[in-house]
């Protein structure tokens, strides 16, 4: 007997058609022993597969990519003498071996006859040379046949296996089976049939035996037909009056001409082993009312058929004005509407495209905008069974090649549309009704008159009661709204009056939101609408009612916007533009409102605001204002919406177009992906250099004067010394002489110390000036489509190249040339406008990287862009890994300086943000603590991290509490999968406990009966989010810092891993924090520093006061600016001290914040609340922050009126916060200052009360 073992990998649906074919060669050569697996079986029945794979006479395996399958596979296959490996992982694609032939020597002595064929079938173009290799797979064999040389011989018979392979179905891998046994395995078996043929690309239908090649050819026989089937379902005695047939020829279908048509891309493969799913999927498509254009590739053809088969009415224009962007477009080729790729993968070169080679996003983009319609990517997960897509989200490799992989070329609207039950393709109807549903509206966005269109505009205002009601992170909402109304407005859509000024509009939107039902409205624009409790019933329906109704008790209980039973939907409408505050997620000051439950569901009011724009005032699309809403942060799958998702709930069929700043590529991902969003990137604002003022500039002067001659100069001693208290740089910049010999640093003081060590702390001070003058601010905040002034940009300018001196050195030219570069692309800003309303039309938005011009470079301009994120299987790139290894020994050598030895365990913050944007430095740094590094297989995928030798790592493994942000832990599965196995290995490494604290912790949580004990990536529960740790700040709702640490340890419980997906693991997050000696992070861009947001002292702050609990006694935190080259960990306070003199407190950035109205103030106020958090977590109560702010802000006459005629909730929440900071013993300020600010708060609070009452 001879045997083949046949192991079928990511087409495991096909295990069933290998195994009728085994049958069928079997049947008629009776020698044969076929085995066939699935790759699923390596792992369920591993001893069946060694056994089989023992005695083998030939392996065959295809699309085999899991690493830990390809390495066991390697080491059990290289005894077998024939091995044919198609289409998977280069470690065993070069195993192949068939008589001489073998891919290892293809390199070396592919015969000069073969390489010139192979060069004739890629037509000159490089994106086509993996579709001209397909090509050469069926002409190869004819082709070779009388070349003599054996190698070349074996080489034709390999094309020849191959071709039966790729033409798929039963009968023909049959044949692939008889050549092996007749040519190589000395058995006898008669006349072997030639491959039934099926054509690479094609068209085909369910009502059509056989196939197109041509799409032209298809489309006419689809009208043919449907003329046909109309005619016989009008009635069968049709000749009897004539009157169907006059009619038929007048009108010769309904409206299948004017029937939008779209184009789906389909696998060859499914096609020929008749996959269920494809005849469901076109019929669906018909039954919606679509006309569709089936094509079918091998999967590396897509750009192909796009390109040269599909042509659309934008590029029959540009045609014909002279712009032919597409030279090889076929006469073949018929207009769509709309393109479906049901492939996944890159658009060129398909599953080949996603090795780093093969990738050719250029050509993509380039080809898409030609077309310039949506471009869709839907498909059937054909790595994941439905019931875990359902269960924990879409994971690994299939949300690459889902999601990571065609965002790169654009694509929009990811849907999954099934996935594995077993062995088989089920679809899930109601996603593929979402798909549909989505398609339908994108193409009809077109297809409707301007004039006719109606826009729903989101703007946001959470926290109520903030000064929140439209403001955006980094953009003036207020004058970026009217600059859009007004370029709507010059497009033809009907908008109606627009007032002078932006605040107004804002003013009045403020104003509908608040409205209760019985308040009357003097404005005629301000519409209040109201939703009945019955209406939402039946537009909800009742599953989705009773679940809300579970969550909330009652419909109309809430208390939320909710009178009587009606559900308030205030806003303002101009013409057909509607804007309208986006519901908050809950009641305020309820600290559970959002408290993790499995069925968690947004309130009643939240759920009637989003289905009453698409039901009552009939959105064709909807604009997200800026960063960020709440819709795709609701409850659901954490990646691939199902139907129980709220984001998709709640969003159904709108076209989504979100506006959003470009350096965010991570929240944006929550965006795209759960709320399909198309994304318009913003700039960020122009950057200032922060500079010296007010008593900095003083000290300066005095320091410098005194260096001069400081003998002379003696005097000055005692005023520099009153001039660093009073600014509280002593906190800053210590004098060590002072601390050393416990005397107080005062001016009384100062000619206690001796003169040379004065003169040398100046020299420190000195310099420590000089940094905090150099660093930069983002100065005010952006208005969307506005060029920045020659000011501003020489800001951008002077921070990019002044931030990195490297770029400023060399070649003049080549710096010209890149700063000419540079301000071509910013003035492109006006991009931002013109994309968001061609979004509008329907049109396709070019994508682009998310990042930041002073880390990235120009490749992230210009805005208006698609932004996306990176592929996660590249994670860490190498100049990461380096960068993150050169951190990690620092924050080692920093720990081993201060206390003689070496951290048990330090908390990484694994963040997306700077993930993404840095490329994974986070995963560089863990890599280091852990004594590892990253493993790529042959197509540069990283597919493990390995743990290096002890005697090369250079210090003890340290072990790593992973704190992971929700967007981490749901965009990296893949990568969380590898730390854990990474933690996993060394937990059980045979070292000594001294040398691995990973070995040592995971042992002593063993002898407790602790499972998992190498568990070490947590967050927040399962598809949720946040800390909560803001929340109580925000409400005030807190005691004590203590308090603050146990909602973070109560919110971040939830283990991560291959098979944790949440699961609750408190015993090892305990002794994690017992023994973490030292906290680190990265902060990602100038923008979004330490005092800018509230999530870092939410969730860094949060996990140091849990830590500083659990042990006892503090707990060092350190930070890296990863937008600048210096790699050294910079201590939290000290940290903190500089942004706040930089920013803050600093009259220039001030200057620049107030002046942008209503935002600007909330943005100066949010500053101050994130403030008492860090006094909260951090206990950061340096009372010069305090006094310094009071007086910048509050005790200026002129800009306290400024800010408090701006957005007067947020000033009273400005100096609410001062006050609050003295009640809580954070600052200790004089009873005159004080009362001043207890009558500012009052007269603010009575005019509010005025306002709203």
């Amino acid at each position: 007997m001879k045997r083949i073992v046949l192991i079928a990998g990511f087409e495991s649906f096909n295990a069933d058609l290998y195994r009728k074919a085994a049958f069928l060669a079997t049947s008629r050569v009776s020698e044969l022993d076929i085995c066939v697996f699935s790759d699923r079986d390596i792992t369920t029945k591993r001893t069946e597969v060694e056994a089989a794979l023992k005695n083998a006479d030939v392996f065959f395996g295809s699309l085999l990519f899991d690493y830990d399958q390809v390495l066991w596979l390697r080491d059990r296959i290289s005894h077998i003498p024939i091995r044919l490996v198609f289409e998977s992982a280069l470690e065993l694609l070069s195993l192949t071996k068939l008589g001489a032939f073998a891919i290892g020597d293809k390199p070396k002595g592919m015969p000069k006859p073969v390489k010139f064929i192979l060069d004739k079938f890629s037509n000159g173009r490089e994106e086509d040379k993996l579709a001209g290799y397909i090509s050469f797979l069926k002409v190869g064999p004819k082709l070779l046949k009388y070349v003599p040389v054996q190698k070349v011989q074996d080489l034709r018979n390999w094309l020849i296996i191959y071709g039966y392979w790729n033409a798929g179905g039963p009968e023909n891998v049959a044949a692939l089976f008889w050549t092996l046994a007749e040519k190589y395995l000395s058995l006898k078996v008669g006349e072997i049939p030639p491959p039934v043929e099926t054509p690479n690309m094609g068209l085909l239908h369910p009502d059509y035996q056989g196939f197109f090649e041509s799409p032209r050819a298809y489309l006419e026989w689809y009208q043919k037909f449907c003329r046909e089937r109309h005619i016989a379902q009008r009635g069968k005695p049709a000749h009897a009056s004539g009157s169907v047939a006059s009619e038929s020829s007048t009108n010769p279908t309904p409206h299948v001409k004017t029937k939008p048509v779209v184009g789906i891309l389909l696998y060859r493969k499914h096609v020929i082993t008749k996959q269920p799913y494809i005849p469901q999927l076109i019929r669906n498509f018909e039954e919606a009312g679509l006309i569709p254009l089936p094509i079918f590739i091998n999967g590396v053809e897509g750009h192909v058929a796009v390109r040269d088969w599909m042509t659309t009415d934008y590029e029959t224009q540009q045609r014909q004005l002279g712009n032919v962007e597409i030279a090889s477009l076929s006469p073949e080729a018929v207009k769509v509407d709309a393109i479906v790729s049901t492939i996944g993968f890159p658009l060129v070169g398909g599953p080949a495209g996603s090795m780093e080679a093969g990738r050719q996003v250029d050509v993509a983009k380039r080809i898409l905008t030609a077309k310039n319609i949506p471009y869709i990517v839907a498909a059937p997960l054909l790595i994941q069974d439905i019931s875990s897509w359902t269960r924990q989200g879409i994971g690994g490799l299939q949300s690459v090649v889902l999601y990571a992989l065609p965002e790169l070329d654009g694509a929009i609207d990811t849907v999954p549309l099934g996935g594995l039950v077993g062995e088989e393709i089920y679809l899930v109807p109601e996603r593929v009704q979402r798909l549909i549903g989505r398609v339908k509206n994108w193409v009809a966005l077109r297809q409707k008159s301007v004039s006719e269109r109606k826009i729903a505009i989101i703007l946001y205002g959470f926290p109520p009661g903030y000064g929140a009601v439209g403001t955006a992170a980094l953009l003036n909402v207020p004058r970026s709204l009217l600059k859009f109304l007004q370029a709507l407005k010059d497009q033809g859509y009907t908008v109606g009056d627009l007032p002078e000024d932006g605040e107004e509009l804002i003013r009045q939107v403020k104003e509908a939101d608040e409205l209760s039902a019985e308040d009357k409205q003097d404005e005629e624009n301000i519409v209040p609408s109201s939703v009945n409790v019955r209406t939402l019933e039946k537009w909800l329906g009742y599953l989705r009612t009773s679940r809300i109704e579970k969550q909330w008790k009652s419909l109309t209980g809430t208390g939320i916007k909710t009178y009587g039973d009606e559900f308030h939907i205030g806003g303002v409408q101009l013409g057909n533009v509607w804007i309208g505050v986006q519901p908050p997620l809950g009641l305020q000051g309820d600290p559970m409102r959002l408290m993790f439950e499995r069925d968690l569901t947004p309130h009643p009011q939240y759920a009637a605001f989003y289905k009453w724009l698409q039901n009552e005032f009939d959105a064709d699309a909807v604009v997200h204002f800026g960063m960020h809403g709440t819709v795709e942060w609701l409850p659901g799958s954490p990646l691939g919406n199902t139907g129980y998702s709220w984001s998709d709930i709640l969003l159904g069929d709108l076209p989504n177009l979100y506006i959003y700043a470009a350096n965010n590529p991570s929240e944006s991902i929550l965006a795209k992906r759960r709320g399909y969003g198309v994304l318009i990137s913003h700039n960020v604002p122009p950057y200032g250099r922060a500079g010296l003022y007010k008593e900095l500039v003083t000290l300066r002067d005095l320091i410098s004067e005194y260096r001069e001659d400081p003998q002379k100069n003696y005097a000055l001693k005692e005023a520099i010394c009153k001039k660093i208290v009073d600014t509280g740089l002593d906190a800053d910049c210590p004098f060590e002489d002072a601390k050393r010999l416990g005397i107080g640093f005062t001016p009384e003081n100062v000619r206690m110390f001796s003169g040379h060590a004065f003169d040398d702390y100046l020299v420190k001070l000195y310099e420590y000036l000089q940094v905090l003058e150099n660093r930069l601010f983002s100065s005010g905040l952006h208005v969307l489509g506005e060029v920045p002034s020659e000011e501003e940009l020489a800001g951008y300018l002077e921070a990019y190249f002044g931030n990195e001196p490297q770029r400023r050195e060399g070649h003049e030219e080549e710096r010209k040339e890149e700063e000419r570069l540079i301000r071509e692309l910013l003035m492109q800003t006006t991009d931002e406008l013109t994309n968001l309303v061609r979004g509008l039309n329907g049109e396709y938005i070019p994508p682009a990287p998310g990042g930041d011009l002073l880390r990235d470079g120009a490749g992230v301009l210009p805005t208006g862009r698609n932004i996306h994120a990176l592929d996660p299987y590249r994670m860490p790139s190498p100049a990461a890994f380096a960068r993150g290894r050169e951190i990690g020994q620092k924050i080692i050598a920093q720990h081993l300086q201060e206390n003689g030895t070496y951290p048990e365990t330090v908390a990484v913050m694994l963040w997306g943000l700077d993930a993404i944007k840095t490329k994974g430095e986070s995963l560089g740094i863990l890599l280091e603590l852990v004594g590892a590094e990253a493993v790529k297989e042959g197509t540069g995928r990283i597919v493990r991290y390995e743990l290096k030798p002890l005697a090369e790592v250079g210090h003890p493994r340290i072990d790593v509490l992973g704190n992971l942000s929700g967007i981490f832990r749901d965009s990296f599965v893949n990568v969380i999968e590898l730390l854990d196995d990474l933690f996993g290995r060394a937990a059980e490494a045979d070292e000594p406990k001294d040398q691995n604290f990973i070995r040592k912790h995971a042992l002593a949580l063993k002898a407790q009966g602790v499972e998992n004990v190498s568990a070490r990536l947590f967050s927040n529960p399962a598809g949720d989010f946040g800390s909560l740790v803001n929340d109580r700040v925000v409400d005030s709702n807190w005691e004590s810092g203590d308090e603050l640490g146990d909602t973070w340890q109560g919110r971040n419980v939830f283990s991560y891993g291959r098979q944790d997906k949440g699961q609750a693991r408190p015993e090892v997050l305990t002794q994690l924090l017992q023994t973490s000696d030292r906290i680190v992070q990265e902060i990602d861009s100038v923008e979004y520093g330490l005092t800018d947001i509230q999530e870092y002292y939410a969730n860094t702050g949060g996990l140091k006061k849990a830590a500083e609990k659990q042990r006892g006694k503090k707990v060092t935190t350190s930070f890296v600016e990863s937008f600048s080259k210096d790699t050294t960990p910079r201590n939290l306070d000290d940290l903190l001290r500089m942004e706040y003199r930089s920013k803050l407190l600093n009259p220039k950035w001030a200057e620049a914040m107030a002046n942008q109205g209503s935002g600007g103030a909330y943005e100066i106020s949010q500053r101050m609340t994130a403030l008492i958090g860090w006094g909260g977590t951090a206990d950061f109560t340096d009372n010069w922050v305090y006094d310094q702010a009071a007086d910048t802000y509050a005790l200026d006459a002129e800009m306290a009126e400024k800010l408090r005629k701006a957005n007067p909730e947020a000033f009273r929440n400005l100096v609410g916060r001062m006050l609050e900071a003295h009640g809580r013993g954070f600052w200790e300020a004089s009873e005159d200052k004080l009362q001043k600010l207890r009558e500012l708060y009052e007269l603010t609070d009575e005019e509010l009360e005025g306002v709203t009452v």
